[in-house]
């Protein structure tokens, strides 16, 4: 394992360099939490597959493979069509409002009074969602050092804090291109063909398996459809997603670069899901089916790329911890924190610095200090917590529950009001706790029953509300097409990346 371990070991070592790299790039709060808006489609194209692709994707969707064989794909599949969702119809509008986060979005757009309640709802899902993808580098530890889970834990969580407080979201941006590349290299061209030779090609695995597993529709429908209404909605509306938008130099590289990202996805799924299938050929009684992914690795590969596979795995965690780590530690500051306070930081005006260089040197410091406290509470937490299926069933349940009515509502509907934006996030919040508690954290209704309360209500407010006002909807307008927006924070001087 000695080449194995030296393949690890220099990747980490490079996350960390690049996390240095961009400390001394990133001196304004644009260049830190939206690397200075200045993206273009190939770097775009990457870091957004990389921040939809964690581990989920990669040792979640071999175990649903191993587990329902191609309709094991459905889950990523549907993460691919959320984006794809995303970039074709939203991407651009969200791409030219030049903002922070969603709040600011739902601020912007009903008149400054939904931001607080739907930042906390964003920030519970983006700080379970980190939590989960901390969680997973227990298991890729394992398999490399045989690790204690927590000390695992702390060493793979200690690296994204580090290079993403350093640098921000241009140490992320980095770092997700390699982890992009070691995962299309690792996953896509080596574990793939590996896979389906060592199981016997194609018509070995139908002769082994049953004719399920090769049912594109195999998992069940019901299923199907609780995947779509999680994962592509939440691909919609999350802020981890949203941010990697605002990063975007222009609207068609948002629209582009994200069609060509969730194309990749939904060719990650198969894949994932044709591993999976092969692995149940070769090893038809593991104990879990997410143990498939490791064992098919640890067993099947041969040294250095069994490495370079393994390198693979913990790049989709780390790409999507990093991402949800500073989307929280931005809700944190700017949406809670700030707000808190009565300060202006943050409220959604675009206006960035208004200071000069010694106040964007405090709103830099001050966002890096809110990744720190961030990563570290991730930390703590993931060490207490077990149940990586359900904490990540939690937050999106929270997600599309709460916010995705107020949020697609104003982006649609103009009768929407404030009031009915309001409504629908409390209602569709506590609906959707309440019912976690009677039914269970793992069961379809409460998504189902908690966003039909969160969209009845919204309707319903809204109608039997005052309109919005009409200043507040020209401005909204104004800022949808792109129209009076500067960012006096990303400077001119340097040209956009590709």
């Amino acid at each position: 394992m000695a080449v194995d371990y030296a393949v690890i070991v220099v990747y980490l070592a490079g996350m960390l360099a690049m996390g240095w790299w961009g400390m001394r790039r990133a001196k304004s709060k644009s260049e830190f939490l939206v690397a200075g808006r200045r993206l273009g489609p190939w770097m775009y194209s990457g870091t957004m597959a990389a921040i939809v692709l964690g581990g989920a994707s990669t040792i979640g969707g071999v175990g649903l493979g191993y587990q329902y064989g191609l309709s094991g794909a459905w889950m990523v599949f549907t993460i691919g069509l959320g984006l794809l969702a995303l970039s074709v119809f939203f991407s651009a509008r969200i791409a030219r409002l030049k903002v922070y986060t969603v709040s600011e979005m739902l601020d912007l757009r009903y008149g400054g009074r939904a931001g607080l309640i739907s930042g906390i709802v964003m920030w519970a899902y983006t700080l379970m969602l980190a939590v989960t993808s901390t969680i997973a580098y227990a298991t890729i530890f394992d398999v490399l050092f045989d690790m204690n889970r927590t000390v695992a834990i702390v060493l793979g969580g200690a690296i994204v804090v580090a290079y993403s407080t350093l640098g921000g979201m241009w140490s992320i941006t980095l770092t997700d291109m390699v982890q992009f590349v070691v995962k299309t290299i690792g996953v896509l061209l080596l574990l793939l063909p590996i896979a389906v030779v060592k199981a016997g090609g194609f018509s070995e695995m139908k002769a082994q398996l049953p004719t399920e597993y090769f049912d594109p529709l195999g998992i069940g429908g019901e299923t199907i459809f609780t995947y779509v209404l999680i994962y592509t909605f939440g691909m919609l509306i999350g802020q981890d997603i949203w941010q990697r938008v605002f990063t975007a130099r222009s609207d068609r590289t948002a629209r582009w670069g994200g069609t060509v990202a969730g194309t990749y996805c939904l060719v990650y799924a198969i894949a994932g899901a044709v591993i999976g299938t092969a692995a149940k050929v070769m090893y038809p009684k593991l104990p879990s089916a997410d143990a498939a992914f490791a064992t098919i690795v640890k067993d099947e590969l041969p040294v250095g790329v069994r490495g370079l596979v393994l390198a693979a795995a913990l790049a989709a965690v780390m790409s999507t911890s990093s991402g949800a780590l500073i989307a929280c530690a931005t809700v944190a500051n700017n949406d809670i924190w700030s707000r808190l306070r009565g300060a202006v930081a943050g409220s959604g005006s675009g206006s960035g610095s208004r200071g000069g260089d010694a106040e964007e040197r405090d709103e830099v410091r001050g966002n890096r200090v809110f990744v720190l406290i961030m990563g570290i509470a991730v930390i703590l937490i993931a060490i207490a917590l077990n149940n990586v299926v359900e904490a990540l069933t939690v937050a999106y349940n929270l997600l599309v529950g709460g916010l995705l009515v107020p949020i697609l509502g104003g982006l649609l509907w103009r009768r929407g009001t404030a009031a009915g934006a309001l409504a629908a996030v409390s209602v569709g919040g506590v609906a959707v706790i309440g019912l976690m508690a009677g039914y269970g954290i793992l069961a379809n209704e409460p998504v189902f029953y908690g966003l039909s309360a969160s969209l009845a209500v919204y309707v319903i407010v809204s109608l039997a509300t005052k309109p919005t006002d009409p200043a507040v909807l020209s401005a909204w307008r104004e800022r949808v097409a792109g129209r009076g927006i500067a960012e006096p924070d990303a400077p001119a001087r340097e040209p956009a990346t590709t």
